[in-house]
């Protein structure tokens, strides 16, 4: 009679032929990642989740603002800014007034002045909310209906520009320079006047078109 051997309950030496594999196969491994990473794509990036699992974060919170009132060439206007917003940005981006210029806005150029007050100021340096009440002068209000005022005239009968980037600026502190008193002299005009630049170097035409506004008021 014969015994046939019992099974070996040993399993085979690991890299032999017959060893199963746990791991799985490059196939299966491709595979597996790509239909996953496509449900974590679809399903968590997609739907605005991390990967990780964390929740979205939350929408930064407005910042604040505040309503101001204040006259801008002597037409009454009430807004609400951010509070971080310059006089500049207010005139130009909430009351369509583009006349004064965004040169450097760090208030070395003089492109942005305009009056406050009776005053010059760099506006891009000007925080719109401590303006409550103020009466603002810009380039847009200087002429009188078709009459242009007698700086913006005298620049153009000295020839007192070329590009024009900087000429509102300069207008406006010209202005403000002849009503403080400060055109005794060429020099005179030349100090008080330093703050705006002009990269065309129009400096002396400038100079004899606040003269010649000074000498005839």
């Amino acid at each position: 009679m014969s015994i046939e051997p019992p099974e070996s309950t040993v399993a085979p030496p690991e890299g032999s032929p017959e060893a199963p594999s746990s791991d799985p196969s490059r196939r299966t491994f491709i595979a597996t990642t790509t239909v996953v990473g496509g449900a974590v794509v679809a399903g968590g990036l997609m739907a605005g989740q991390s990967v990780f699992g964390a929740e979205p974060a939350d929408a930064a919170e407005a910042p604040p603002g505040s309503r101001v009132s204040l006259t801008v060439n002597g037409k009454r206007h009430t807004v609400t800014v951010d509070n971080r917003t310059s006089l500049l940005d207010l005139l130009r981006e909430h009351l369509g007034l583009t006349g004064s210029k965004k040169g450097c806005n760090a208030g070395a150029c003089g492109a942005c002045t305009v009056l406050v007050d009776g005053r010059r100021v760099n506006s891009c340096l000007t925080l719109a909310v401590r303006l409550d009440g103020a009466e603002v002068t810009t380039i847009e209000g200087l002429a009188k209906g078709e009459r242009l005022h007698p700086l913006q005239q005298a620049f153009i009968d000295q020839d007192a520009f070329q590009c024009g980037y900087c000429t509102s600026g300069q207008i406006m502190s010209g202005v403000g320079c002849i009503d403080e008193g400060h055109t005794g002299s060429a020099e005179e005009i030349r100090e008080f006047m330093s703050g705006n630049i002009c990269r065309c170097g129009c400096y002396v035409k400038i100079v004899r078109a606040v003269e010649q506004t000074a000498h005839g008021k």
